[in-house]
């Protein structure tokens, strides 16, 4: 089976870099840097102690805490990151700078692999999340270097992916040396494939800090949005957009000064979310033009505020009364609720949270959150604007299941130094 997966691997490989280069027409960042993605790099200038792989942005995100406390503990330069997405690139370069060796990751094959392997010499891995790739694994194992699998999540619909190939599955997980789950439910799953080193370590995004200065230019684009009711919709994907500004539209007809700060998950979209919005007839104004914002004090006065930065989601959040979170009106299965949580928003979310099922679970459970669909988006926020005592509610609880949930990273950090 691990063979033909690396034969149909290496078969796909020119469609992934025809893909590539489909997908540099947005962003250009896609068709550089490819020899990183065949294992093409430099040798490191000391013994790298840690490698740590986050696919994208929300990945690079939760994993900050946890790199930089192996940063402390290792030295400047001594653990290599990897991510998968120019975005995620750009995050890791942008926070973490010359404290880090940042390249992409090689691709699964294990050639490549072999490659860069032989350059980093990695004593330690660290894959965030779900990405299970059986060469990686394999080689690592075969040169005794332990493999982390952490904040390690398994949605049912992936299990019952990997449950159709479950001997490939087995003997894929027998070559990690421990897989750090988020919740219980994860880790019997990944039990049921077979995996024999599993525990429950809760999840890392609870860990996540609020940066101070995000929290300040929020409040200073705030300044500029006034007392008018505002929420904002994050992480938002392709086919999701049209939803949001349609509720929009209808909370306008009751509330008509309220503002919507519209933040797309992908930057090779901002420009074709503005062309939505201006098509919808929505008076727009572009984050990326404001500048600095400590300036001048002039008001933004548009319908729309389109989020077209980076780095600045916990800006974002700081400015709003209230929180919705994207990919969940898609099949995309969520992002991190946690994140206005931890500030004491009401965070509303879709029915498309497969991937964040713990926690959408947790703030459910604790009145901290509040599930919609597109049908009822827009009286939920009315409702929610016209009662700021239970906005605040949602807010203080939401809070409480992220305070009470801290401690995944030092359990992980532990664990990792252990083996």
């Amino acid at each position: 089976m691990r063979a033909l997966y690396t034969v149909l691997l290496y078969l796909a490989t020119p469609f992934v870099l025809l893909r590539l280069l489909w997908r540099s027409r947005a962003l250009p960042a896609y068709r550089r840097r490819w020899g990183e993605r065949f294992g093409f790099v430099t040798p490191p200038p000391a013994p790298v102690a840690v490698w740590v792989h986050a696919v994208s942005v929300g990945e690079t995100l939760a994993a900050l805490p946890m790199i930089r406390a192996l940063v402390a503990r290792h030295g400047e330069r001594h653990v290599w990151v990897t991510t998968t997405t120019p975005t995620g690139s750009e995050r890791v370069q942008a926070l973490l700078g010359e404290a880090v060796v940042h390249t992409y990751a090689p691709y699964d094959l294990p050639d490549v692999v072999a490659r860069f392997m032989r350059r980093v010499r990695p004593a330690k891995i660290v894959v965030m999340e779900t990405e299970l790739w059986p060469n990686l694994l394999r080689a690592a194992a075969a040169r005794e270097i332990p493999l982390f699998i952490v904040n390690a999540r398994l949605s049912p619909r992936s299990f019952r992916g990997y449950s159709r190939v479950p001997g490939f599955a087995r003997r894929t997980l027998a070559d990690c040396a421990q897989i750090a789950a988020q919740s219980d439910a994860d880790a019997e799953r990944f039990r049921q494939l077979g995996a024999a080193r599993v525990v429950t370590m809760g999840n890392i995004k609870f860990d996540q800090a609020v940066p101070d200065a995000q929290v300040a230019l929020g409040r200073a684009l705030r300044g500029r949005l006034g007392e008018r009711p505002v929420w904002v919709a994050a992480s938002t994907h392709e086919g999701e957009d049209e939803l949001l500004l349609g509720a929009h539209r209808q909370l306008l007809q009751t509330h008509a000064d309220a503002v919507l700060l519209l933040v797309p998950r992908h930057p090779q979209r901002f420009d074709a979310v503005a062309r939505l919005i201006e098509r919808e007839r929505f008076t727009l104004q572009r984050r990326s033009v404001l500048g600095a914002l400590d300036g001048s004090p002039a008001p933004i006065d548009a319908q729309v505020l389109l989020g077209d930065s980076m780095g600045e989601m916990f800006a974002f959040f700081a400015a709003a009364d209230i929180a919705f979170v994207g990919g969940s009106l898609v099949p995309v299965g969520g992002h991190n609720v946690l994140e206005p949580a931890a500030l004491g928003l009401p965070v509303l979310f879709g029915p498309q949270m497969h991937n964040f099922i713990q926690a959408r679970d947790l703030l459910l459970d604790a009145q901290g959150g509040v599930g919609v669909d597109a049908a009822n988006l827009a009286e939920t926020l009315r409702a929610l604007f016209d009662d700021p005592a239970r906005r605040i509610a949602l807010g203080v609880a939401g809070r409480a299941v992220v305070a009470a949930n801290r401690g995944a990273l030092q359990k992980l950090l532990t664990a990792i130094g252990e083996v």
